[in-house]
C-alpha cells in the first residue's frame, strides 16, 4: 500500500502541530487544504508545501480522491463537515469535542456508519507519555486495587485566549474544552463510571462559559475526582499539565507537574521524570501536548488501514461526550446522574 492521501479541514492554531504530527507518523501525503478564510488556507498550504487549496469543502470534497480527511475546524462545524464526509464516502478523523451538543453527536455516528466509513475523534491527552506509564503501572497491579483517584487540568495562560479567542464566547468552556480530554483520560485509567456530580463556576467577567469545574464520578468501587480550570495561576513549568494522584490498597501513583511520576509502596518510592521525545517543531511550554499528537495520530491511522478499531474511534468518544453532558445536566439540576 502506498501513502494514503488525505486533506485538513480547518487551519486554527491547532492544525499546523497535527499537520507535523502527520508528518512525523508518515505514510501519508497532504494534499488539500479547506478553510473558509481562504488565505489562512494558502499561508498553511504555502508552509507545508500542500498543492489545492479550497474554500469550499464540498468542492474539495468532489475534486480530490480522499483515503481521509482530518477536521482541526471549531466544533460548531463538525457536524457539517463530518456529514459532508460520509456523503462522499471517506474516512474521517475529528477534533475532540465531537460536538456542541450529544444529539449531534449520535448523528455524527450513526451517519458515518450508515454510509460505511471510518469515524474517529483526535483525543490526545491519553496518549501522553506519562499517562500511558501511570496506565501500565496500574496494569500491573502494584498498587492493588485502586478505591480513590483524582486527574486534573488546573492552569492558567493568557496566551491560551490570545491564541484561541473563541474560547472566550464559548457558552460552555472548560468542561468541553479541558473536560473532554481529562474525562476520557478518566475512562482509559479507570474505567466506566456508573454515577456522576458535577459543579462549575464562572471566575472572570470577560468569558461567557465557565472556567472551572469539578466531577466526582463512582467507578467500578473507587471514587473519581475530574478537575478543570482555565482560571488557575501555577508556577508549572508547562501549561496545562494534567496531574494525577491514584490511591490503590498496596499505595499510590502520583502523576506530577513536570511529568514527574512516583510510586510509593510498602517497599519505598520510585520516581522518574518521563519527557516527551524530542521533535524540533514541539513548542517548549506545551512539548507533551503536541509530541502525544504523533502516537494519536499513528493508532487512528491503524484503523484506516487495517480496520482495527483505533482506541479514541467513535463510539467509544460517544461514552466520553456522554460524560461531558451529564456533568453540565447535573450541575444545572445539582443532582446525582446515575449512568
Amino acid at each position: 500500500m502506498g501513502n494514503l492521501k488525505f486533506a485538513v479541514l480547518g487551519t486554527g492554531w491547532w492544525s499546523s502541530f497535527q499537520i507535523h504530527g502527520w508528518m512525523e507518523v508518515g505514510g501519508v501525503d497532504l494534499v488539500a487544504i479547506y478553510n473558509r478564510t481562504i488565505a489562512k488556507a494558502e499561508k498553511a498550504a504555502a508552509q507545508f508545501k500542500v498543492p489545492k487549496v479550497y474554500g469550499d469543502p464540498e468542492e474539495l470534497f468532489k475534486k480530490e480522491r480522499l483515503d481521509f480527511v482530518d477536521i482541526i475546524a471549531g466544533n460548531e462545524v463538525h457536524p457539517k463537515l463530518v456529514y459532508l464526509a460520509a456523503q462522499y464516502r471517506v474516512p474521517v478523523i475529528c477534533q475532540k469535542p465531537m460536538a456542541q451538543d450529544w444529539e449531534s453527536c449520535k448523528k455524527m455516528v450513526q451517519s458515518c456508519k450508515e454510509a460505511g466509513v471510518s469515524f474517529m475523534i483526535h483525543e490526545n491527552l491519553r496518549w501522553q507519555a506519562p499517562v500511558r506509564e501511570v496506565k501500565r503501572i496500574l496494569t500491573e497491579g502494584t498498587i492493588g486495587r485502586v478505591y480513590r483517584a483524582r486527574a486534573s487540568i488546573i492552569g492558567y495562560s493568557p496566551l491560551e485566549y490570545v491564541e484561541q479567542p473563541f474560547l472566550k464566547e464559548l457558552d460552555r468552556l472548560s468542561l468541553m474544552d479541558l473536560g473532554s480530554h481529562v474525562l476520557d483520560t478518566a475512562r482509559f485509567l479507570f474505567g466506566e463510571p456508573e454515577t456522576l456530580y458535577c459543579q462549575h463556576l464562572r471566575s472572570r467577567d470577560d468569558i461567557r462559559g465557565e472556567d472551572v469545574a469539578t466531577v466526582v464520578m463512582g467507578m467500578g468501587g473507587a471514587i473519581c475526582t475530574v478537575e478543570t480550570s482555565n482560571a488557575t495561576r501555577t508556577s508549572w513549568n508547562h501549561y496545562p499539565d494534567v496531574t494525577v494522584f491514584i490511591e490503590g490498597t498496596e499505595g499510590s501513583i502520583e502523576l506530577a507537574p513536570d511529568y514527574w511520576v512516583k510510586v510509593n509502596t510498602d517497599d519505598g518510592t520510585t520516581a522518574r521524570r518521563v519527557d516527551p521525545p524530542l521533535l524540533s517543531w514541539l513548542r517548549a511550554d506545551q512539548p507533551h501536548w503536541h509530541a502525544s499528537i504523533v502516537p494519536c495520530n499513528a493508532d487512528l491511522l491503524g484503523q484506516i488501514k487495517t480496520g482495527k478499531l483505533a482506541e479514541t474511534n467513535a463510539d467509544d468518544n460517544l461514552r466520553t461526550m456522554n460524560l461531558v453532558f451529564k456533568a453540565y445536566e447535573s450541575a444545572e439540576k445539582n443532582q446525582v446522574n446515575h449512568l
